[in-house]
């Protein structure tokens, strides 16, 4: 056997290349903790929800509320794109560790900020840990192209990725437990900020840039990460960036369409949810927790029955990666359009149904991690963490715009026919952004992805399966696969 074969009985099942995904998954659950826990938080500081009397509450204006809510996508967007260039200048170790401990140390001071500066302070905080968390993102994209193999990219990316929605459960559900408890609203700060130095330390002792720098890898699995040693040695060295032919792109134009819609809709409900839990429906602080968790918490389920139903569909070579994107962009997409529609007509004395459908809306979209989020790693395996940083600016000033909108529609939080309006902009947009994806999108690899030499990884990922295949099946696949 060459240096150019690889013998498939010999790759681990569960090796290297699945604890860095399960690191960046449980980062991803750090990070997202971090940034959306505010949500709660902004309710527990103006209500006086803790059992503490000495946990002081403020009188913050709708406006100024919005302010805070969107002050960490202020910072964020200004980082991404700077985050895709650092992670492939510096390594995605380095980045992402001085990301999250940056954040997680600012939210360990944010209570003292608060209690010196008010609201005020509050959006300075958020505007740096933003500016940290800019640079996470493109990382994430970039260590799963830099350590999954084509064949388990969309297995161990939307695993990666359901951190984000196990985030999203903790950020509602612990911190509205916190938040009512003798701790108070000081208590979020805090023990997010420690779990998140917490991880930072997993991240330094177990993280490795490139199967090629991991001191502990098997040299089958090395081998099956990396391919020949030619390859291995071309991706490695440095490349010009196809700007002309990112900025060209039509596939890349819809991609981008699809990322700020579903941001769109996402952030209204993440950042606006416990204010219209507590506003329109009158949820105390201890329901308020629960039912916003909820939504997330049926999202995170649905990931993995996505997942499981999009390898039967590879497997079986019913849908093509494109086919498979659009199917799932749709579903993540419309699906909340039509119910956020609905949801604006419902009344304040219809609880359960107005909570069933908010469920629904948020638990169905986790379909846009398999039916998008992953596609920069399908138009650009080597340019993965750029194109991450490009569209993670715009859907960060999505993000940020979000909540100064609700904050200017929403004036009477308790008024029903004002949450309509909301609902009724996220709906439009979700629904215009899926039809741009559905026209233009694709996963096939782009002709700009290697400078040197056409790629060919495209018609891999339209017949890629998820599962490692049998070494009959697959000794000619195993011989051209990139070090992605």
């Amino acid at each position: 056997m060459t240096d150019t074969d690889v013998d498939l009985e010999k790759v681990p099942r569960l090796g290297l290349r699945h604890l860095q995904a399960l690191l960046l998954f449980l980062g991803l659950v750090v990070n997202t903790t971090l940034q959306f826990n505010v949500g709660v938080a902004v309710v527990a500081m103006t209500n006086a929800t803790s059992v503490n009397v000495d946990v002081p509450h403020y009188n913050w204006t709708e406006p100024e509320k919005s302010y805070v809510l969107s002050s960490f996508y202020w910072g964020s967007a200004l980082t991404q794109f700077a985050g895709g260039y650092l992670c492939k200048r510096f390594g995605v170790k380095s980045v992402l560790f001085l990301g999250s401990f940056g954040s997680a140390l600012l939210s360990s001071v944010t209570p003292h900020g608060i209690y010196m500066g008010g609201w005020r302070a509050y959006c300075c905080i958020r505007l740096m840990q933003g500016l940290c968390q800019g640079l996470t993102l493109p990382c994430i994209h970039q260590h799963l192209a830099n350590w999954a193999p084509a064949v388990e990219r969309t297995r161990l990316g939307a695993f990666a990725y359901t951190g984000f929605d196990c985030g999203n459960v903790l950020a509602m559900y612990a911190a509205g437990m916190l938040a009512s408890s003798s701790w108070g609203w000081p208590g979020i700060s805090y023990v997010s900020g420690a779990v998140g130095l917490s991880w930072c330390m997993l991240w330094l002792l177990f993280g490795a840039n490139r199967a090629s720098e991991a001191p502990c890898i098997g040299r089958a699995e090395q081998r099956y990460i990396i391919g020949d040693l030619q390859r291995s040695l071309r991706r490695e060295r440095k490349m010009a960036i196809p700007w002309r032919g990112i900025f060209t792109s039509a596939p890349f134009y819809a991609l981008l369409c699809a990322r700020c819609a579903d941001t769109w809709g996402l952030a209204t409900m993440q950042t606006e949810l416990p204010s219209y839990l507590n506003g329109v429906l009158g949820l105390q602080m201890h329901s308020n927790a629960f039912f916003s968790a909820l939504p997330f918490l049926l999202m995170w389920a649905m990931c993995y029955v996505y997942l499981i139903i999009a390898d039967v569909l590879l497997q079986g070579r019913r849908l093509s990666l494109t086919a498979l994107r659009k199917t799932y962009n749709s579903i993540a997409l419309w699906t909340p359009a039509v119910i956020m529609m609905a949801l604006g007509f419902v009344e304040a004395t219809q609880k359960p149904l107005a909570l069933a459908l908010v469920t629904l809306s948020v638990g169905v979209s986790s379909a846009a991690t398999i039916g998008s989020e992953l596609n920069t790693i399908d138009l650009s395996p080597v340019h993965a963490s750029i194109l991450s940083g490009i569209l993670s600016t715009f859907t960060n000033l999505v993000a940020m715009l979000t909540p100064l909108v609700v904050g200017v529609l929403v004036q009477h939080p308790t008024e029903r026919r004002e949450w309509q309006i909301v609902f009724s902009i996220a709906a439009t947009v979700l629904f215009a952004g899926n039809i741009i994806y559905l026209i233009w999108g694709t996963a096939e690899t782009q002709p700009w992805n290697d400078n040197d030499t056409k790629s060919e990884a495209g018609s891999e990922f339209e017949d890629a399966k998820l599962e490692i295949a049998p070494v009959e099946t697959a000794p000619a696949y195993e011989k051209t696969r990139t070090a992605a």
